[in-house]
């Protein structure tokens, strides 16, 4: 795959590792979902980060309510996989839209055409975010639960990856609309929540099951020489020098429960577009010295938005470039899978490794 340009996107810039949690601070008026009104072109500069932040300026009222604590139990023993392997396929962001997922696990033949489990042996990975912006996001959660059994079963296996829209629903349902502090003036998960498209019917599906399996969800793993992560970005680099101590920090960090400690872990997984441009080669073999690997294979940024043919992830009228496929760049070290099925793109399900 020839790579793609490297056109800055409007109102976005690569991230800036921090050293630390505490160290972490955002300057004012940013968000995710950038548009004129908050850093739209030709004023890059009130966003610098390519973070999220919101204010109070910017968020809906919401009344207080009782924070929900949720205990996170070990995970239960899974079936072991066949020692020998099977092809591995990437999905990328789904964010609700459960018909376009299995009409992409079924061109792939990963499922049949009543949506069960039929690759025997193949290994499937999702790289996260499954919920807000689409139609049915604990429909989607309970596909991959339901996929994760049958390939177990069958001597392969369905895995998922932790996005940073997982970590926003967790938020909003375990703090609801506690004030955390957001690095520029008081926020809360709810109201990010709405921001970021959260959708009221997920939230009066969601269940005990489902936030169990959301806060046990690995950060990163690597598969066949592919590192596989949500976010572009280098924040993993804070949380530990291997996958196993990386997981195991931010698995801890949400069963500690703490608000604060929360939001900073979310902030810095909205962090987005850390391997393109110049400096973006540098970054990702940053990550693989770290981490191993030699290719990095991420979501979180949609393509379009990441060459820069969009302003925004919120613009979803269509009239973007077609994408038909996953994004090769930074000296052709790094994979973006997300397509932009929330901007009327594509779903990718994708076979590794690619040819290039």
């Amino acid at each position: 795959m020839v790579e793609g340009s490297m056109t800055q996107g409007a109102g976005q810039g690569p991230d800036v590792r921090t050293a630390t949690l505490r160290d972490f601070r955002v300057p004012a008026y940013i968000h995710e979902t950038t548009g004129p009104a908050v850093g739209g072109p030709g004023n890059p500069a009130e966003v610098p980060d390519g973070g999220y932040t919101p204010t109070q300026r910017d968020l809906p009222v919401i009344n207080r309510g009782d924070t929900v604590q949720v205990q996170v139990m070990p995970e239960p023993p899974q079936p072991r996989a066949s020692d020998e392997h099977g092809p591995l396929f990437v999905v990328g962001d789904v964010h609700g839209y459960l018909d376009e997922l299995v009409a992409a696990l079924q061109e792939q033949g990963l499922v049949d055409a009543e949506g069960n489990w039929s690759a025997g042996n193949a290994r499937l990975w999702f790289l996260g975010d499954f919920t807000d912006r689409g139609p049915d996001g604990i429909g989607v959660i309970d596909l991959v639960m339901r996929l994760s059994a049958e390939a177990a079963a069958a001597g392969g296996y369905c895995k998922a990856l932790m996005g940073n829209h997982e970590l926003l629903l967790l938020g909003a349902k375990r703090f609801g609309d506690t004030p955390v502090n957001s690095g520029a003036g008081t926020a809360t998960f709810q109201a990010a929540w709405l921001l970021n498209g959260g959708q009221k019917t997920d939230m009066e599906r969601l269940e005990d099951h489902h936030l169990q399996w959301m806060a046990r969800l690995d950060a990163m793993e690597e598969a066949d020489g592919h590192l596989l992560v949500h976010s572009d970005t280098t924040a993993y680099l804070d949380y530990g020098d291997s996958i196993e101590a990386v997981n195991d920090t931010i698995r801890e960090t949400l069963t500690r429960n703490d608000a604060d400690e929360c939001w900073d872990l979310f902030r810095k997984f909205t962090k987005r577009f850390a391997f393109r441009d110049e400096s973006g080669p540098s970054a990702v073999r940053e990550l693989l010295d770290m981490y191993g690997g030699t290719r990095i294979v991420h979501g979180h940024s949609p393509i379009p938005y990441l060459l820069g043919d969009v302003g925004s992830e919120d613009e979803s009228d269509g009239g973007g470039p077609v994408i038909e496929g996953p994004h090769v760049y930074a000296d052709g070290l790094a994979i973006a899978m997300d397509g932009g099925v929330t901007m009327a793109g594509k779903l990718l399900v994708q076979q590794l490794p690619l040819a290039v």
